[in-house]
């Protein structure tokens, strides 16, 4: 399914989103570079016809050094939710193997797990999209320490979600894209 953008862009400025002109591509290479992933192909299409600018998204374009350190905090944010986690609700992936006595060790292996898992790309407050695979339709998840659900199929029903224009319960969970990783942790 190819992705309105123009649909999407009209949805969320009726509930009061601002935009700017969309990033050409010499600012998606260098955003790419500087965050070390890849867009999927429908949110790099979104972010080149429009770029989001309201509270709560992401600015790609604001290279500034303050913001360059708010993004990759950002794309941190599923880590740190997951040692959260991991120090106060004994939370562990059986996937890890067992879990270490040592709270050093048992960091050290769900850190080292969390680098080898697909990135998850900042869209809005919590929400994310997974960068694997590079193509559309990948799920978008609300990331709340290790408190993962789905949070829309693809870019468009996320949308609608988010901004209250569908219910959350209405998204077609039988067909949602297995992502390696985050899609054991949804619960």
């Amino acid at each position: 399914m190819k992705l309105d953008c123009a649909y999407i862009q009209r949805i969320l400025t009726n509930q009061g989103v601002k935009f700017s002109k969309g990033l050409n591509d010499d600012e998606i290479v260098e955003i790419e570079s500087i965050y070390g992933f890849k867009f999927p192909p429908d949110l790099k299409e979104l972010l080149m016809y429009a770029l989001p600018v309201s509270k709560g998204f992401v600015n790609w374009r604001d290279k500034s050094e303050k913001n360059i350190k708010h993004i990759k905090k950002r794309f941190n944010w599923p880590l740190e939710g997951m040692i959260f986690d991991i120090k106060n609700n004994k939370f562990w992936m059986d996937d890890w193997g067992e879990k270490p006595n040592s709270l050093k060790d048992a960091i050290k292996i769900a850190t080292q797990e969390f680098k080898k898992a697909p990135k998850l790309i900042p869209i809005f407050s919590h929400r994310y999209i997974s960068d694997t695979p590079s193509e559309s339709g990948n799920p978008i998840y609300s990331v709340y320490q290790t408190d993962i659900i789905f949070y829309g199929d693809n870019l468009t029903t996320y949308f609608k979600v988010e901004f209250d224009l569908m219910d959350q319960q209405d998204i077609d969970f039988d067909n949602i894209k297995e992502i390696p990783f985050w899609s054991n942790l949804v619960g």
